[in-house]
Formats: C-alpha cells, structure tokens, sequence
C-alpha cells in the first residue's frame, strides 16, 4: 500500500522523519545503547544510505505531506555520524524533499552530529542549505565526555569543544542547541553551567535509556530525578531566559493545561518516524534498548508508504495515548503531565511496554517539585487582598 488520503483511522500522521544519512560512528562511547545494546541490526545494513534509497525516502515524504496536508515537516539527519555521510550528501538530500512536497509545506531541517567532524567547510555549507545543527555532549568539560572515546580510545572531547565552538561563534544562526544525556555521577550544577558555556539556543535534557529487566544505573533513590531538580532551581531562578531547556518547558506548560510535544512527558500522540540506511522503515532507536528487533515493522520505503506505517500495530499502540498505559499510570494523578514517561522505559521481559517507566520515581519527584515551585512563586506574585475586601471603585 502507497501513502493515500487521511482517514479517520489515520488522525496523527508523521511529521518528523529521521533520517540515518550514515550506520556507523566515528565514536565508541562505552555507554552508547544504539551500538552496545542488545539490538545489532544495525550490522546487516549497508553504512551508508545510497542514492536510490534518498530519492524513495524523499518520495515517500512528499507523499505523506500531500495526503496529510502538513503545513510543516521536520527532518532530521541522523546516524550514526551523519556527517560522516559527506556534507554534499546531506545538503542533496535535503534540497531533493524540498523540491518534491507541496509549495505548502515547509521543511526545517537538522543535522544530529557529535561536533567530532565539524569544520569550517562543512558549515558553509550547512548554513547554505538551511540545515541546523544539533550537537550530542554528555557536558560542556572534558571529564564530563570521559566516556565519548573514538575507536582507538582516544578522547573526543578535543574535537568535539573545537566544533561546537566554531558552530556557536561563527555560525549561530545553524546552531539548533544540545543533547545531552543525565549523568547522576555528575555535578547538576555544574553541568548545566559548562554547557551554557557553549551558548546553545535550547538543551535537551534525555534519561539514559533503561528499562525494568535491563535498569539504568544509578535508579536508586530516584538520584535521576533530584539531579533533574537541582538543574531546574538553577535555570528558573536564574532571572533571564540563558537557553531553553525542553523538558522544563514542556513539564510546565503540561501542568498549566497547554499542550506539548515531546517524547517523554504528556499524552500526545507519537509522530516520529526512522528510516535506515537500506530504506527499512522503523519506529524510534531508543526502543533497540529494550531488545533486539524491538523497533521493527517489517515496511520499507520501495515497498510501503508511511500510512502503512501508521497502521502498524506497534506504531498505533504508541498513537493510542492513555488507553496503552498500564492500569498505574492510568489512575496516577500525574497522568497528563508525566503519560507513563518515555515508551522505551516502559518495558519488561515477558510484560511489553504495559508498564510504569522504570524511572516512575524520578518523574514523579520531578513534576511535584516543577509544580511546587510554579504554585509558590505565582503565590508571591499575586498581592494578598486587603482587609475588609476590595472597594467598589464607582
């Protein structure tokens, strides 16, 4: 089946379509889930996406863009190292979706590097494409990178600093901000501070990917969630806007009732798609922690449109909001705010993903204190009413 017009039975289509422009890294970081975790899939496919799969993923959006009249689609170009991909590759691809979705569908394109490979040249002509960057760092300091070694175990911290400097002073208009991953083992504080030394637009703050028959280290005495904490005291009280920090923002807006986004917190629908370098279409990387295959479907972009993929089993559990939780998070008061946390720490051997997230304690010591701190200080900022009542002013 081919993309084809929306129907009811397809509300929620995709809007961010990951791209893996490149199988392999440059890097071998001790801890990285996507190459030292259960899921190896990744060894049978070619490192590198080829032409002809480019042109049918490219298709393949433009399609799904007409069907769904999307106003706007993101693009991520992943790996792997992306970059290792070549520049050329990437700046084609990108201006080839732009040339085959409507006139009325705007592309917002981003490249996820490790900075390692950042140079002049390449920014150029990122920056001429229009594709933003996006950097992964575990903090802005060379002993918080200890464990983001190359191949040889060699430190990559050097290149790395080199790279998201030159993106933050001379290319800030590409420079779309910085992943990174919750250490416990590491100064909160300090962390925050070392990558607003790095001057990034927005951070992403992401758990480490864990799960109940494989847990994160660390889970104990929810030590996740007091760091979250701690970040948080230092970025709302810093008087002025230093960068925007996503999941703080959305936790907020989620508890004054807006709506929001994100993949770790709230009901809203999932609309991220993955496709890899042989054109196989499959659900997020972050469900290969859980086990092998996890993030398969069985659909590729030769063969499948992407509301194939919306009609997905897997894919339609993860669009169903509050009716894929486990009976917990259905009847937790934090529900709207917390929405069983992210899918893959969900899972246990033998149970699915119908579970609370492993790291149930941390969110909910998390939001509680984010909710605390909203409620007192919009306290102080209301004047208590005078004795007697107000005066009619008339």
């Amino acid at each position: 089946m081919s993309g084809g017009a929306a129907t009811d039975e397809l509300p929620y289509p995709f809007r961010q379509f990951i791209i893996k422009m490149h199988g392999r890294c440059n890097l071998a970081c001790t801890y990285c889930y996507l190459y030292q975790g259960p899921d190896n899939t990744w060894r049978d496919r070619p490192p590198a996406a080829s032409a002809e799969v480019l042109d049918a993923v490219a298709t393949r959006i433009a399609e799904h863009a007409v069907a769904h009249c999307l106003p706007a689609i993101s693009l991520v170009l992943h790996g792997g190292e992306p970059l290792l991909a070549g520049a050329g590759t990437l700046t084609r691809f990108t201006a080839l979706v732009r040339d085959r979705v409507p006139a009325g569908s705007s592309v917002h394109a981003v490249v996820q590097t490790n900075a390692t490979l950042l140079t002049p040249e390449i920014l150029t002509a990122l920056a001429g494409a229009g594709i933003r960057v996006g950097v992964s760092l575990d903090g802005g300091l060379a002993g918080h990178n200890a464990r983001r070694v190359d191949h040889a175990g060699r430190p990559s911290w050097p290149a790395a600093a080199r790279g998201v400097r030159l993106l933050a002073e001379r290319y800030p208009q590409s420079y779309a901000g910085v992943l990174t991953v919750v250490d416990p083992t590491l100064d909160p504080v300090e962390t925050y501070e070392s990558l607003l030394d790095l001057r990034p637009p927005a951070l992403d703050l992401l758990l480490p990917h864990g799960n109940w028959s494989a847990p994160p280290p660390h889970l104990d005495g929810a030590r996740h969630g007091e760091w979250l904490c701690a970040v948080f005291d230092r970025w709302w009280t810093a008087g002025r806007r230093e960068t925007g920090v996503r999941l703080f923002e959305e936790c907020l807006a989620l508890l004054l009732g807006f709506p929001a986004a994100t993949e770790s917190l709230g009901l809203s629908p999932f609309d991220a798609v993955v496709i890899e370098t042989d054109g196989s279409v499959e659900q997020v990387d972050s469900l290969k922690s859980a086990y092998h295959g996890a993030a398969r479907t069985g659909l590729d972009v030769f063969r499948h449109g992407f509301d194939d993929a919306l009609r997905h089993p897997a894919v339609a559990g993860r669009q169903a909001g509050a009716a894929a939780l486990a009976e917990q998070c259905a009847s937790c008061p934090l529900l709207t705010v917390c929405g069983g946390g992210h899918y893959a720490h969900r899972y246990r051997a033998g149970h699915g993903f119908r579970n609370p997230s492993v790291y149930c304690s941390d969110l909910q010591l998390f939001i509680h204190h984010v909710a605390g701190r909203l409620h007192d200080d919009a306290t102080r900022a209301v004047p208590a009413p005078r004795e007697g009542g107000a005066r009619d002013p008339s």
